[in-house]
């Protein structure tokens, strides 16, 4: 006989941050180095993430890495050399900037031994996770510390139970690039239900603009759905095509979010949010921009002198 699975209703204490892509995208500077260590200004990438799963009130993060990552562990671990030497100079700043990173979460580890996809490596924490409720945040999505995200998302599902996504309306044109959702509302501002889901889309086939971004918060119902749902788009297995599954229940909502989002996975926008962080940094940013602002008028003038030479 099959038990069905009763929603759980303790408080979510636990995340999972999906660490073991391989960051094609960047190579060759990731043929050594974790694309999620790449620094966004002087803190890498991945530390921004754990930052706000602590400031929601997550203290056990589990990292799901693969080969070559070692250098997120070690980044998340005391340096004891590192931190005696700073200490014996009475360099306090630079010793918490590097001991934060260790006193942020109880923090785990384990290895995606192969790369089969989001879906599988939200799988590969289950034993960790056990029967409660856990967020998701993917690295290559920063969110403002300012914006609450996560914090209003696990409001939701105290208030709903089930699962909960973030969305975030995209341009008509950008909708292939992501899993987008079929909504309807809920009489809540900001809150809707989930109907459906897509995995990149054609924009013809879109239900909306409503893009699924790097934030979830999972019931453990997602696990056995997961263990059953075969290999989908891009032979990968699609933890949007688990959610589809949940969704057709009613037990899938969204947060829709039109904050500050960094997408640290596109060289592009990683660049422009270095530049953003570094201008907003009170010890940085009135110099930077400073410079940044002489630097664009060169440009500009360049631009000028190039287009009358013509």
């Amino acid at each position: 006989m099959i038990v069905p699975h009763t929603p759980d209703t303790r408080a979510v204490r636990k995340a999972v941050v999906p660490a073991a892509g391989l960051g094609t995208r960047f190579l060759p500077a990731t043929k050594a180095t974790p694309k999620e260590m790449l620094p966004v200004v002087d803190k890498p990438a991945i530390q921004y993430v754990v930052e706000e799963a602590a400031a929601a009130g997550l203290d056990d993060i589990l990292m799901v890495t693969g080969r070559h990552k070692r250098a997120i562990e070690d980044h998340f671990d005391n340096a004891f050399e590192l931190e005696q030497a700073l200490a014996a100079k009475g360099d306090t700043v630079r010793l918490d900037a590097v001991r934060d990173p260790a006193r942020l979460a109880h923090i785990h580890h384990i290895r995606q031994g192969d790369p089969l996809g989001l879906g599988h490596a939200v799988l590969c924490a289950r034993a960790h996770v056990g029967d409660q409720p856990f967020a998701v945040l993917l690295g290559d999505d920063l969110i403002d510390a300012r914006d609450s995200l996560l914090s209003r998302m696990l409001d939701v599902r105290d208030r709903h139970r089930g699962s909960v996504i973030a969305l975030m309306e995209v341009p008509a044109e950008q909708v292939h690039l992501y899993g987008c959702a079929a909504v309807e509302p809920t009489g809540e501002d900001g809150v809707v239900r989930v109907t459906g889901l897509v995995e990149k889309p054609a924009r013809e086939d879109a239900p909306s603009r409503l893009a699924v971004i790097g934030r979830y918060v999972l019931d453990p119902a997602v696990f056995p759905v997961l263990e059953r749902t075969p290999p989908g788009r891009g032979g990968e297995i699609q933890l949007t095509d688990a959610l589809q599954e949940l969704a057709a229940g009613g037990t899938v909502h969204g947060v829709v979010f039109d904050g500050r989002r960094y997408d640290t996975g596109d060289k592009g926008e990683y660049l422009r949010t270095v530049v953003r962080l570094a201008c907003e940094r009170a010890d940085l940013g009135p110099d930077f921009t400073a410079w940044l602002t002489r630097f664009v008028a060169e440009l500009d003038g360049a631009g000028d002198r190039e287009e009358r030479a013509a």
